[in-house]
């Protein structure tokens, strides 16, 4: 036979069933779209000219792999629902004389067809699209972008090698599909459901333990980086239960729905619930992978969202003030001498020559040094607790000593202390004694602050845990900068500590100006620095400048939580769609014959109903329960990315997203509960 013969076999093959073949086509289209648009922005060249452009596409770069390993799997599993469909169409070919040569033959053109439309289809509306995604995320980054389409070479290589490998494996697991098979067994493998599944209750307990343990770890864990590094577990171990849950928990749920006499010998659920326990174990795989993506779906742009509309939240509290200036240098220098005093007049010399005059100016001196929190006490040789194996990362924090002469004249309080007593303020971390027991120091006599006793700006981004300690005098900084000393030399650590003084204020200009000042005062202190004899750490930072950094990341975050949730949202729609026309395929015969034995049609409607009600808003429930146990480990992991203060608003975000989200899944289950009851309806007008 001819080329051209299996060619047009494939188009009226495909068109025949387009009922599956184009929901599955437009589906690779999507993805096709989606990965090179994800491509062409974290290689554009166009964001690299806008300040924060970068970060945005650092942030987007990470979407390429997850939509690339999303897709394989993803329409790998989908691939199957066709298979299966035509199976019986393959079969009835190869009885009437078309031999496994050239079923191969037609799979080829017809994978050749799909794959050719998939990909082209994908890079025209992808490069179209491209645009508009530059520009919206330009938006965000405050940068102006013309409407020139460009095309970049690199995205569709990587679009076309990469989808072209996906058909490549699809399409050898189409053939094995088919070579495996008699004749005979492909004729009846559409009608062959699955063997009742025994009632495995060792796995469904198991999923309910590794369930109940999964959401102990999201419910009880209390400091914010252990809540990150506990996250990716927590989420290996839903999904592992879940998919347990769904196959082995689902047939053991119908067990005990149907000896239940009152329930099950009832026209509508006798025939579902006898035909979900037939082919529960596919069924509640398919019911497994709809939650998963339903929850991802909803934790992405939930989160997101969050972020994204925080940011101005997230600037405040990092940058307090318009300026800081952080001086730090070794040894009590920094603390006794008036070395910081040429530092100020430098800032306030670079002011004067702009005309602006520091406003809410703050001055004051800290030292800051690494810790573990052990149960209520500080352990500061953190040297000694690597070597022995005792370092915990998760109880890591940072101690940040403040005088109290600088703590009364920020707050204009009149506050004194003893030797044995101190103020103390955690942030980020779980501790609220009144006593604090430091090593080297004892335990002190200790009362709780109602707010940070400093700014809390760079530590709204520090991954550990800070406690802010208000000690007598510098005395008791002095000591523990001397046993830190030790402690480097004893280790033969090169680290040396340091001790700071903040100089902060405000400007009454436009931010342009703040970002001249913000430069010129760098320069201006470095100079200082390097002509001094003993050279210091100079840190400078503006709210101006910083802003950009924030809304990159965040709208970076956010454009990416965007784009994965659309991933995700197709694959849950094409999912319960080509679930919701296998099954009425599958269920046309036999429905058939229960109306040829007397059941009418509104039973039929009312068995289907019942049926489609029982399993398929399980999922949207179930992931709704995944999102609220979920919820206090993601507040707290947005609450290291300096989003203090965004709970009650993330609560609101996070209902909102699932009310909208529950609604388009009502919509869909009016849409393909009507294509379900047409297929099995039209079975009986045979």
């Amino acid at each position: 036979m001819r080329g051209s013969f299996y060619l047009k076999l494939a188009k009226d093959g495909m068109s025949k069933n387009r009922k599956l073949y184009l929901p599955y086509i437009l589906t690779c289209i999507c993805m096709v779209m989606m990965f090179y648009i994800v491509c062409y922005l974290a290689v554009g060249a166009d964001f690299q000219k806008v300040y924060g452009g970068e970060t945005v596409q650092m942030v987007i770069g990470l979407g390429v792999s997850v939509i690339a390993i999303f897709s394989l799997i993803f329409l790998y599993y989908t691939n199957s629902f066709l298979i299966r469909r035509r199976q019986k169409e393959f079969g009835l070919y190869n009885i009437l004389g078309m031999g496994k040569r050239s079923l191969i033959k037609l799979l080829v053109c017809e994978n050749l067809i799909m794959s050719s439309v998939s990909i082209v289809a994908g890079l025209v509306l992808g490069i179209l699209f491209s645009k508009l995604a530059e520009m919206a995320a330009m938006k965000m980054l405050g940068g102006d972008i013309g409407f020139d389409i460009h095309v970049e070479v690199a995205p569709v290589l990587y679009t076309v090698v990469l989808f072209v490998l996906i058909f490549l494996l699809i399409m050898m697991r189409m053939l094995y599909a088919i070579l495996r098979l008699r004749p005979v067994e492909l004729l009846r493998s559409e009608s062959i459901g699955e063997r009742p599944p025994k009632t495995n209750w060792v796995l469904a307990l198991i999923g309910l333990a590794v369930m109940a343990v999964a959401y102990y770890l999201a419910v009880s864990i209390e400091d914010p980086m252990t809540a990150m590094m506990t996250f990716l577990i927590a989420v290996i171990m839903v999904i592992v239960a879940t998919y347990l849950l769904f196959i082995a928990g689902s047939v053991a749920l119908c067990r005990v729905l149907q000896k239940n006499k009152k329930y099950y010998y009832k026209t509508n659920h006798f025939v579902s619930l006898s035909s979900m326990v037939y082919r529960m174990k596919r069924n509640g795989a398919g019911l497994a992978s709809i939650c998963i993506l339903s929850t991802m779906m909803l934790v992405t742009i939930s989160s997101t969202v969050c972020l994204y509309a925080q940011n101005e939240n997230a600037i405040a509290a990092r940058y307090p003030h318009d300026i800081s200036v952080q001086i730090s240098a070794g040894g009590g220098t920094m603390f006794d001498s008036g070395d910081m005093n040429l530092y100020i007049s430098a800032v306030d010399e670079v002011l004067a020559e702009y005309g602006q005059i520091p406003q809410n100016a703050e001055q004051y001196r800290s030292y800051t040094v690494s810790a573990m929190q052990s149960g209520e006490e500080i352990l500061l040789d953190v040297y000694g607790l690597e070597a022995s194996g005792d370092w915990d990362y998760g109880k890591a924090v940072s101690v940040n000593m403040i005088p109290l002469e600088d703590y009364n004249r920020l707050t204009g309080a009149n506050r004194e202390l003893t030797e044995g007593e101190v103020l103390y303020y955690p942030y980020n971390m779980n501790y609220d004694g009144d006593t604090l027991s430091m090593e080297h120091f004892g335990t002190w006599k200790a009362e709780r602050l109602k707010s940070s006793p400093v700014n809390l700006g760079e530590a709204t981004v520090d991954l550990l845990g800070t406690l802010f300690v208000v000690v007598r005098d510098t005395s008791v900084i002095d000591k523990a900068y001397q046993y830190e000393i030790e402690l480097t030399e004893k280790n033969n650590e090169g680290y040396v500590p340091l001790m700071s003084q903040y100089y902060d204020f405000d400007l009454g200009c436009d931010e342009d100006m703040q970002i001249e000042i913000y430069n010129d005062l760098y320069d201006r202190i470095a100079q200082i620095s390097t002509e001094s004899q003993e050279q210091a750490s100079i840190m400078v930072e503006s709210r101006a400048q910083g802003r950009g950094d924030i809304i990159a990341l965040y709208g970076g975050l956010f454009f990416l939580g965007m784009l994965l949730g659309a991933v995700f949202l197709f694959g849950t729609v094409l999912i319960i769609y080509y679930k919701q026309i296998s099954e009425g395929y599958e269920d046309q015969g036999r429905f058939g014959i229960l109306m040829k034995v007397g059941m009418t049609r509104r039973e039929v409607k009312k068995s289907i109903n019942s049926q489609v009600l029982t399993v398929f808003f399980l999922p949207l429930l179930v992931a709704g329960l995944h999102l609220g146990f979920a919820f206090p480990l993601i507040s707290k992991i947005l609450g290291l990315m300096a989003t203090g203060g965004t709970v009650k608003f993330l609560i609101n975000v996070t209902i909102g997203c699932y009310l909208i989200f529950a609604f388009f899944y009502v919509v869909v289950y009016m849409v393909t509960s009507r294509n379900y009851y047409t297929i099995v309806n039209s079975g009986d007008k045979k």
